[in-house]
């Protein structure tokens, strides 16, 4: 651990007051933040699964704990509570940002890695927006990495949740698994089978995560494959890869559609490699490092096989995990320069648009679109003014905002199946920020906050018009009626 000095800041633990370390934050934060005592307990014991009695001695091993530097730079100001979403929901300080630092510190301090601490841990949803509040720069997001990695080398979870997390990490990231389920989904949603066993209440009755898992499922329609190669209309400006993903590439396959016929549009040339496969994100974002450093370097071959200038990604989970490449893979000699330069090449679809410009004619869409940022696009790849510019630019688009835009949808990559109560909350309080701008048209740019806020409107007994991003910015370039966005509810 880092020696401290009289010259360097103080630990954590030590500039953690009373009034800042279990109790209900800082003086100043509004009233509404925060729940009435004994939520936040409910919580933290365990939300419908045992404890253990677990205690692992030391908490972390020496393969990268969360870095001492990285935690002193928090000062426990209290800016990242109002946009945490765990603890604007339970105004727990241990299910804060501050609060899970301050626990790092003390795992790195002799504390032993229990079922408590753990489930701090496993109940942040690793959205960023704390990394986008702090004032001081601290970098949540290796620090939760990191602590995520060593949860799942070193805590023995339950059987059960064992169970499930390899289920959904032997599925989600691999497309030719998914599509082969696709077709038996497909006839269950055009059966009705689901809206019966809904109904005669049979779906209740299943494990709660098994539950959320087939309320998320989006309506599956016809599969459209994306060209290995798309040229660009008109002189090509640039050769750019397209990452076409795991379950955008099988439940959300007209994204990708739009996105190759947008780029063309706009002078790119679309590399699409058959060959590629996941790009990491769930893996990376869940701490299974060693999977998702395998991930990592099967995509940078891939792509760097392409000939390609850069590489597009329409799925912000997916974007932000491969700009972390080059942290991903510093310990490898073979990867590390590759990994840093494969990062550096990355963009986010709106992104690499607003960079190039516009080329191709944007006809008008007489829309109102509330436009949802997707936490692993403004938050961690600090991407906000891009999209709303790209969107800005179609003539008769009127693009609203959405009250508390900084707080999570509750998806977060698998969070909204390993912790289902916590994330239909979260949705439920979007949705109705989302109703409330009276839009025709929600827009975002990642498909697992769509699936979330179609359930949780769901749930209200509402249907809205959505889309992806791609799909709306295609609509304009193709002059297509408005009514292909409006009834797609």
């Amino acid at each position: 651990m880092t020696e401290q000095t009289g010259q360097g800041p103080e630990p954590a633990h030590e500039r953690a007051s009373a009034t800042q370390v279990g109790a209900r934050g800082p003086e100043g934060l509004p009233d509404e933040v925060g729940a009435e005592p004994g939520q936040a307990d409910r919580a933290t014991a365990g939300a419908g699964r045992p404890e253990a009695g677990v205690a692992v001695l030391p908490a972390f091993d020496d393969h990268h704990p969360p870095a001492q530097e990285l935690i002193d730079d928090c000062v426990h100001c209290g800016f990242c509570l109002p946009t945490c979403p765990t603890y604007v929901l339970w105004g727990e300080e241990m299910d804060s940002p501050r609060g899970r630092i301050y626990l790092m510190e003390i795992g790195r301090q002799g504390e032993p890695l229990n079922d408590e601490m753990v489930r701090h841990f496993d109940l942040c949803l690793g959205c960023m927006a704390c990394v986008t509040a702090c004032p001081s720069g601290v970098q949540y997001g290796k620090l939760i990495e990191a602590t995520r990695q060593q949860v799942e080398r070193r805590y023995p979870r339950s059987r059960r949740d064992r169970a499930f997390r390899a289920f959904v990490f032997r599925l989600f990231p691999y497309p030719r698994r998914l599509r082969v389920l696709r077709g038996p989904l497909r006839l269950y949603q055009r059966s009705r089978l689901g809206a019966l066993a809904r109904k005669a209440g049979l779906l209740d009755r299943l494990p709660r995560r098994m539950t959320a898992m087939e309320r998320l499922l989006p309506t599956l329609g016809r599969l459209e494959p994306v060209p290995e190669v798309t040229p660009a209309a008109g002189p090509r400006r640039r050769r750019v890869g397209m990452l076409t993903g795991c379950v955008q590439r099988v439940f959300f396959p007209e994204v990708n559609t739009a996105t190759a016929r947008v780029l063309a549009a706009d002078g790119c040339e679309v590399v699409a490699p058959a060959t590629q496969g996941c790009c990491g994100a769930l893996s990376l974002h869940a701490g299974r490092e060693a999977e998702a450093q395998a991930f990592a370097r099967a995509a940078i071959e891939t792509f760097e096989a392409a000939g390609v200038d850069q590489v597009v990604v329409n799925a912000a989970g997916c974007g932000s995990a491969m700009k972390e490449y080059g942290h991903l893979l510093r310990d490898d000699p073979a990867f590390a320069e590759r990994a840093a330069a494969f990062s550096d090449r990355v963009r986010d679809l709106s992104e690499l648009l607003v960079e190039l410009g516009p080329v191709a004619e944007r006809h008008s869409l007489p829309v109102k679109v509330a436009w949802h940022d997707a936490c692993h696009l403004g938050h961690a790849q600090g991407i906000r003014a891009q999209p709303r510019q790209a969107l800005g630019a179609i003539p008769g688009l009127e693009v609203r905002e959405i009250a508390e835009a900084e707080i999570c949808c509750g998806s977060a990559g698998i969070y909204n199946l390993v912790e289902p109560e916590p994330a239909a909350e979260l949705g439920d309080r979007k949705a109705a920020n989302i109703l409330a701008t009276g839009a025709d048209l929600l827009v975002t740019s990642n498909p697992g906050c769509l699936m979330q806020l179609r359930n949780a409107l769901e749930r209200r007994g509402e249907r809205l018009a959505m889309a992806h991003v791609a799909e709306v910015l295609d609509a304009a370039v193709r002059g297509a009626d408005p009514r292909t966005l409006l009834d797609r509810r």
